[in-house]
């Protein structure tokens, strides 16, 4: 992407470090007030006062396009560790992969997108945002083994499918919001990876096509002569000689291990030679 190597040597100074380690603390954060509200009852939920809700932003409300980004999913207390830990683990392998500068103009394409999804009739939420970060880490390392529930392995690229029939599933009966919200969602992920993935499916197909046309020029080889005893055939070993066998009934053919070792067919009987 040439476009963001130019803008990385004018704008690179300002990327902001660490972005996923701000963005998973200020979650844990607004977390543990979430559960100050639920225990104090309050009636207006935290959560609630921070959530993208485009009509409150056109009525004036405009710190919502942003702090949107720090509500965290609905999760058990401990649970919430162990996803934050799971956001600040691939944003932070990701950063290192491409540098602050590139992580950040991803992060921000994603953000814009969530927004932009949100006023035409998408999810509102961090969590699908959260998802193109999955899915650029899986594209990125496709192997990296996580433990599922602590016990079983699951290779990225494996979860990322999931996460896909998840998206589907979740918008079965409503595709219009679904499609808003996953185009919106994964603009980051098309704009970063969409090139590469075309590449690769076409130069797929012409590698496929290409060992088609070359494997019909291959000339075949016919089997010509086959042992009787063994079943050896001149494919198996060009430098075999064969011989057929006068004292056998048939056209009984032999390799030379066994031409003069094997046993006559006479008529349905066996006669050592």
């Amino acid at each position: 992407m040439l476009w963001l190597d130019k803008y990385e040597r004018k704008l690179g100074k300002y990327s902001i470090k660490n972005l996923m380690m701000y963005i998973t603390t200020l979650n844990g954060i607004v977390y543990l007030l979430m559960l100050v509200d639920n225990i104090s009852g309050n009636s207006v939920q935290f959560a609630y006062r921070i959530a993208l809700i485009p009509s409150l932003v056109l009525h004036g409300e405009v710190w919502r396009l942003l702090t949107f980004l720090f509500v965290p999913p609905p999760s058990s207390p401990i649970f919430i560790i162990f996803v934050l830990y799971f956001y600040y683990l691939i944003g932070s392998s990701l950063e290192h992969e491409w540098g602050a500068f590139r992580f950040n103009v991803y992060y921000l394409i994603g953000v814009l997108g969530t927004i932009v999804s949100a006023f035409l009739g998408g999810a509102a939420s961090s969590m699908y945002l959260n998802l193109s970060l999955i899915f650029a880490f899986s594209y990125v390392f496709p192997n990296y083994e996580i433990m599922l529930f602590f016990l079983v392995p699951v290779k990225m690229k494996y979860l990322s499918i999931f996460y896909a029939a998840f998206l589907v599933y979740s918008f079965a009966f409503n595709p219009l919001a679904g499609l808003i919200t996953i185009l919106g969602t994964a603009l980051n992920f098309i704009l970063f990876f969409g090139a590469d993935i075309f590449f690769r499916i076409t130069r797929g197909r012409k590698t496929y096509y290409s060992k088609k046309e070359f494997q019909k020029k291959i000339p075949k080889i016919y089997v010509m002569h086959r042992c009787t005893v063994c079943g050896k055939t001149n494919v198996e070993d060009r430098n075999m000689e064969f011989r057929y066998c006068m004292d056998c009934d048939g056209d009984r053919e032999y390799c030379m291990d066994h031409l003069y070792t094997h046993e006559h067919i006479k008529d349905g009987e066996k006669h050592k030679s």
